[in-house]
């Protein structure tokens, strides 16, 4: 028993020890911070208790609440689609149909392309006056649109960019369409059940798993979002599209407010684990497991 506890302990402990020096380190270093006015520039820091968190809430920083309104807007438009769109790609690419590969090739292929060529490629498209969409609304008669210039459609815009890269969460849903065993449908049919009785009766009670846990991750990463507001906004026109994570950034290596940058961390922390914490608590009521078992 012992030399497997020495064992067990001796190869988890590369992760174990990752883990404590990347992650729990900083986030306790970034605790402390937050209770100091730390900056980069001053030669002595003092302790300010929870003062940074107060200037947050008080409203004193206008720029706090806006950016969180922001992010809300965000996660509320794109976790939808996310789901919504990779599980619809992902019940046509399960289809048995010639060349399927290929085409599962072409959906995951841009969720690897940097995301600085990609975003280089999406300023080129959504440009109102040379972008190639404009150009095709136009030719079309239909109305054009500011895109990322707009401050109304810069956020439905940057969720538009998003949307290119979600070959990994198809790639997820197919993994759980796999596992759903074929005498399942084959009793539908018997019954003399359609596509939408299989997908309603089958597909989606058995995929729930796989919804649940791109889901978690899709909530946990539409608060995150970072690379689209530094690359192809700035955070404008106007603040319209200041994400948090982005504000957090400016605030920390831009303004050297180190302090006041890790209360922002702390409290974005404290709002992914609450939702996270949500989904779990409710999917005792929606997420089912092979045998009829609930979460």
């Amino acid at each position: 028993m012992r030399r497997g506890m020495f064992y067990g302990l001796l190869f988890t402990a590369p992760a174990i020890l990752g883990f404590a020096i990347f992650t729990l380190g900083p986030m306790i270093a970034s605790l402390v911070l937050s209770l100091t006015d730390y900056n980069v520039f001053k030669e002595q820091t003092a302790f300010v208790g929870l003062d940074n968190y107060m200037r947050l809430f008080s409203g004193e920083d206008e720029l706090f609440y806006k950016s969180l309104g922001i992010t809300f807007y965000f996660v509320v438009l794109r976790v939808p689609a996310v789901i919504l769109l990779s599980f619809g790609i992902a019940l046509l690419l399960n289809l048995n149909v010639k060349g399927r590969a290929i085409f599962r090739t072409i959906i995951y292929l841009p969720s690897i392309v940097p995301a600085v060529a990609s975003a280089m490629i999406w300023m080129w498209l959504l440009n109102p006056d040379l972008g190639l969409i404009n150009s095709l609304l136009s030719r079309l008669h239909l109305p054009t649109s500011n895109w990322l210039y707009g401050e109304g459609s810069v956020i439905p815009s940057v969720v538009l960019t998003t949307l290119w890269g979600i070959g990994s969460t198809v790639i997820i849903f197919l993994a759980g369409l796999s596992g759903i065993p074929r005498q399942y449908y084959e009793a539908i049919e018997v019954d003399g059940g359609g596509w939408f009785r299989k997908l309603s009766h089958v597909t989606v009670p058995m995929v729930t798993p796989t919804i649940f846990f791109n889901t978690i991750m899709t909530i946990i990463g539409s608060f995150q979002v970072f690379n689209e507001a530094y690359i192809l906004t700035q955070g404008g026109p106007n603040n319209q599209s200041l994400f948090y994570v982005f504000y957090l950034w400016r605030t920390g290596f831009r303004d050297a407010e180190m302090g006041y940058a890790s209360a922002l961390a702390w409290i974005l922390f404290v709002i992914i684990l609450f939702f996270t914490f949500i989904v779990f608590r409710t999917s005792k009521s929606w997420v089912y497991y092979e045998g009829g078992d609930r979460a």
